[in-house]
């Protein structure tokens, strides 16, 4: 399949941080896999989400805020992909903008890194843990409620800096960005999924391009990890038939073999009271269905008053 020339370069476009490049590098060795020949640079993009390390994610715009400048660069041609953490990617992209590949996904799972090495179930009644997800810490709370949490935000060498100086006594991070960081030794503990369901999307890589840039969705889809896609999809449609206002804490993942997808979704109340967990399976072809009818499970019951008062618009069961 012909791509573009050596006189023409592909730019890639990732946000400044460690981890943010390796993953960009990660794409790069992909499409140089599979097009030797291409010529690629990166241009690294300063996103509100860096800019301001100090408020709260929800104070100032919540998901997207690592992705709307990136999004900007494509639109106005100074980027030919972005690549993202597709955890931090709104399920309703910028105008003229599509994904067009996830990469083999990492461990979706979260880890506690705690000052003491102690496992969660052994952290000391009153213990801080930080951590800026309301995901996470609803399913903390479910789990050891005697122990409190701290917001804390930063880069990944930010956070785990403030767990050696003790500001908090662990933190609970994505596994994902410790392992591509190649610090698997500082993680104290997997959590398990039956606890803590992760975020949509964590753990994957993925490639968003402009819709109209066909030579560009040619050569970067041939990258795409048919199994990631599959289960991200039905997790991105769980949280997409939720409600866009949703402020509610989210989690969902999906897992697929043998052409079978089960997705495991959760909403839980904004004071964290109330968890609403449900499942769901079929064929993986049928993955936005399967996520989006999981969704209307959780709308069927308890899910729908959480939703409701936490602002989503699609309330409906229907």
């Amino acid at each position: 399949m012909p791509v573009k020339d050596s006189d023409h370069v592909l730019t890639i476009g990732s946000r400044g941080s460690k981890l943010a490049v390796i993953q960009a590098k990660m794409v790069e060795t992909s499409l140089r896999r599979a097009f030797p020949g291409l010529v690629v640079s990166f241009k690294t993009v300063t996103t509100t989400g860096d800019r301001d390390r100090n408020r709260s994610l929800d104070v100032f715009g919540g998901q997207g805020v690592f992705v709307k400048e990136l999004e900007q660069a494509l639109t106005s041609g100074e980027i030919d992909l972005a690549v993202h953490s597709l955890k931090d990617v709104p399920t309703e992209l910028g105008t003229g903008l599509k994904l067009s590949a996830t990469l083999p996904r990492e461990d979706p799972r979260d880890v506690l890194v705690s000052r003491s090495g102690l496992k969660l179930a052994l952290l000391p009644m009153g213990s801080w843990v930080g951590t800026d997800s309301r995901r996470r810490a609803a399913q903390l709370k479910a789990v050891r409620p005697d122990v409190a949490t701290r917001p804390i935000r930063g880069n990944i060498d930010t956070r785990l800096r403030k767990v050696r100086m003790g500001e908090v006594d662990g933190v609970i991070l994505a596994a994902a960005a410790l392992l591509r960081l190649g610090w698997p030794d500082r993680i104290t503990e997997f959590l398990p999924v039956d606890s803590f369901l992760p975020a949509v999307g964590q753990g994957a890589v993925a490639v968003e391009i402009r819709s109209d840039d066909k030579m560009t969705d040619r050569i970067t889809s041939s990258v795409n990890d048919l199994s990631t896609w599959q289960a991200v999809l039905a997790e991105r449609a769980f949280m997409r038939t939720l409600g866009g206002g949703c402020r509610a804490p989210i989690a969902a993942l999906a897992t697929v073999a043998d052409g079978y997808l089960t997705i495991d979704g959760m909403v839980a109340s904004m004071d964290y009271a109330t968890i609403v967990r449900d499942r769901n399976a079929g064929p993986a072809e049928q993955a936005e269905a399967i996520g989006a009818e999981l969704a209307r499970m959780a709308l069927d019951g308890e899910g729908k008053r959480i939703v409701y008062e936490s602002g989503g618009l699609n309330v409906s069961t229907g």
